[in-house]
């Protein structure tokens, strides 16, 4: 897997977890909305840890800063 993420991208995703969570958490999204958005938390916490995006690779995407 090559790292297709840059660290903005990686920390806009991070930030929506965040989001997420409060709003799950705090009562304020429920029910089949809320267990879809932990989902699609647990999918951006997983891709920002890995630095690597399947979808990005598909659609042709890098984000990483090019290396010289």
């Amino acid at each position: 897997m090559k790292k297709n993420m840059g660290s903005a991208d990686r920390a806009v995703r991070i930030l929506l977890i965040v989001a997420i969570a409060i709003l799950y958490f705090g009562n304020i999204v429920t029910g089949t909305l809320g267990i879809v958005l932990l989902v699609v938390a647990a999918v951006f916490l997983l891709t920002s840890l890995l630095s690597f995006c399947p979808l990005y690779t598909l659609v042709g995407i890098n984000t990483c800063p090019a290396k010289k």
